[in-house]
């Protein structure tokens, strides 16, 4: 059997990238002469790539939103955002000890983000994290995303995984709703980007700090899930 997979969301799990979204969705917003965000504003505008992102923020300023507005706003972003990378950016606390754990006891570590592949790979490149992944998938990677589960199974076999074995960690409802569709335990965190309490999504476990997630932890979820199963 292949070795225990622990598969992370990006934006709100790995990293905090609040700041630098809300400034480079704050720059659309000038050039279309609507009020700023709000840092608050990120839990519900976060999560579903940056296209949705912008026609949340849009919606909320009563602002119209045709296919061609969105890629100009869209391509605006991605512009403002990459050349800031990784801006103020920062892993969350106790997250590259964390890592440094799951890795010395033999598992695999993977992203599941649905951010786009190529910003989510330059991310994590600027923050020198790359390496530590064995696959790296995006929003656009495969035909769907998350919460479908395709998503987190396509993650697992670019990462030579196998979904018996493996975990997913999120903080909103699409990375635990992904993770149950694909039929893998889920590990939310509080942290990150849900408007919601992420207990009310029902995960496997509530994890408050990365100081709290090593092998064994991960080892007891995967074990308690074949359980059920």
């Amino acid at each position: 059997m292949s070795s225990p997979l622990v598969i992370f969301d990006l934006d709100g799990t790995l990293i905090d990238t609040a700041p630098d979204l809300m400034a480079s969705l704050n720059h659309v917003m000038d050039l279309n002469g609507l009020g700023h965000v709000a840092f608050e504003d990120m839990t519900w505008l976060v999560g579903q790539g940056a296209r949705v992102m912008i026609e949340r923020a849009w919606a909320h300023h009563g602002h119209p939103s045709s296919p061609e507005q969105l890629e100009y706003a869209f391509d605006a972003f991605l512009v403002h955002y990459a050349a800031q990378m990784p801006g103020h950016s920062l892993p969350y606390p106790g997250l590259m000890a964390a890592l440094d754990r799951i890795e010395a006891a033999g598992m695999t570590l993977a992203v599941c983000t649905n951010k786009t592949e190529t910003l989510a790979i330059r991310l994590l490149d600027a923050l020198e994290l790359t390496g530590r992944f064995a696959a790296i998938t995006g929003g656009d990677t495969f035909a769907v995303r998350k919460p479908h589960g395709d998503h987190i199974l396509g993650t697992i076999a670019r990462a030579g995984g196998s979904a018996s074995n493996a975990v997913m960690i999120g903080d909103s409802v699409n990375d635990i709703l992904a993770a149950q569709n694909a039929g893998v335990p889920a590990i939310a965190v509080p942290f990150g980007y849900s408007d919601k309490p992420v207990a009310s999504f029902k995960p496997d476990l509530v994890l408050d700090h990365f100081d709290d997630l090593g092998a064994e932890l991960v080892t007891g979820l995967i074990a308690a899930h074949r359980q059920k199963a």
